[in-house]
């Protein structure tokens, strides 16, 4: 056995994304300015009042040494009172609540902590990657379910669990979805919940675009349902709604042995994000909510530049009622290029980077996804940029099929 053979990573795939971000740095090295809408990277500063808070707390001597890896209490106070006010869920604070450093990392280490290896995991296919290879690196099965726009997520759902065997121990979920920005209402829920009851698998619901609703659309929780805390937990960001994607801090509730088994292995872990962070995402939490309606109003505008610019070059698309992308299908025209390639022609020829669909999944191939982290004008630079580019599109074909 080779020395340096690791056979966890062997199991991950390779990053699609990272082929196009090269391609992409190639040519900003070059000179070209590419209007990036590839990662979703929120631009938008923290309010000031979070960060006014964090500079206080972190010229406080005290609060310079280890955290607490659950959280400190007034943070999970916080977490639960945050419930209350929105959704009518009561949590206890000590035993429902864990704070964690960012979604990506509870929902890993959630993974590692309650799957062994062979469990099968069920996730969506497309979707964000934490979501399906947490359980690929927890040495699990993952067990894809399609979803998209012409697709019944839980009709598809019945069918995978039918279909599968060992039977799943945990569905991974994200509503509002990323990539394809599906929502769903309190009622699916409902079922989804009874549903995963009688079949014993527990649910992970990602909820990190909670706020991030448009046009009229609320997004539920899922420990609304009652009798949700027996099998699901819930996780929520603040990176999205209150633009603080660099500070690290969110937090899992719900079903009190999923959260027992995180806060146990975090204490093995980390010590907890740095107790200044975790002061301000108080602050954050109960202070005033305007900057968050000023965030998601942003959002929105970017959204609607997006749809308006890209229905001038000619690309239909659905404008999403959740989420910060978009999710859009490739034209017919260049479907056959498939999504990495036609991401990569959209730099070259229309200086716009996005994400190619193959990157969260085999189920995303054919679509490319918008992230709406440029202002109003990169954004409609970036439309205009790529009606120009459709405008070659046959010699673009011809290129692409060598035949030029």
């Amino acid at each position: 056995m080779d020395l340096f053979e690791f056979q966890r990573m062997n199991r991950l795939p390779p990053y699609v994304f990272a082929t196009v971000n090269e391609f992409k740095m190639a040519s900003r090295r070059a000179g070209v300015d590419i209007v990036d809408l590839g990662m979703g990277n929120p631009d938008l500063a923290t309010p000031p009042h979070i960060v006014d808070k964090l500079i206080e707390a972190a010229t406080k001597g005290s609060n310079h040494r280890y955290s607490a890896s659950k959280g400190i209490t007034k943070l999970r106070h916080a977490i639960a009172a945050w419930y209350a006010r929105r959704y009518g869920v009561e949590l206890d604070p000590d035993s429902e609540t864990v704070v964690s450093l960012g979604v990506k990392e509870g929902l890993a280490h959630l993974t590692l902590a309650t799957i062994t290896p062979g469990e099968v995991v069920l996730a969506p296919d497309p979707t964000y990657p934490i979501h399906s290879y947490a359980a690929i690196i927890a040495g699990g099965d993952l067990r894809s379910v399609p979803i998209g726009p012409e697709r019944d997520f839980f009709s598809d759902l019945q069918l995978a669990v039918r279909q599968t065997w060992p039977r799943p121990r945990m569905l991974v979920i994200s509503f509002p979805h990323n990539p394809t920005g599906a929502v769903v209402d309190l009622e699916f829920f409902q079922k989804l919940v009874s549903f995963c009851k009688e079949q014993k698998i527990l649910i992970v619901h990602d909820l990190a675009y909670a706020d991030l609703c448009f046009d009229g659309y609320k997004a539920p929780s899922v420990l609304q349902v009652p009798g949700a805390k027996d099998i699901a937990v819930e996780a929520f960001s603040l990176s999205k709604s209150y633009s603080m994607a660099g500070w690290r801090v969110g937090f899992i509730c719900g079903n009190q042995k999923m959260v027992s088994a995180l806060t146990r292995i975090k204490s093995y872990l980390d010590y907890g994000a740095f107790q200044p962070i975790q002061i301000a995402a108080i602050i954050a939490l109960n202070g005033p909510q305007d900057c968050v309606t000023e965030i998601v109003n942003t959002y929105r505008e970017r959204r609607d530049a997006l749809v308006e610019g890209l229905e001038k070059a000619g690309w239909h698309t659905t404008p999403p009622k959740g989420g910060m992308f978009l999710w859009a299908r490739i034209p017919e025209e260049f479907q056959a290029m498939g999504s990495v390639e036609f991401a990569k022609m959209l730099i070259t020829h229309g200086k716009v980077a996005v994400s190619p669909g193959l990157g969260f999944g085999s189920g995303g191939e054919g679509f490319v996804r918008f992230a709406l982290v440029e202002n109003v004008q990169r954004i409609k630079q970036a439309t205009r940029g790529i009606k120009k580019a459709f405008s070659s599109s046959s010699k673009i074909l011809a290129v692409a099929s060598g035949q030029d």
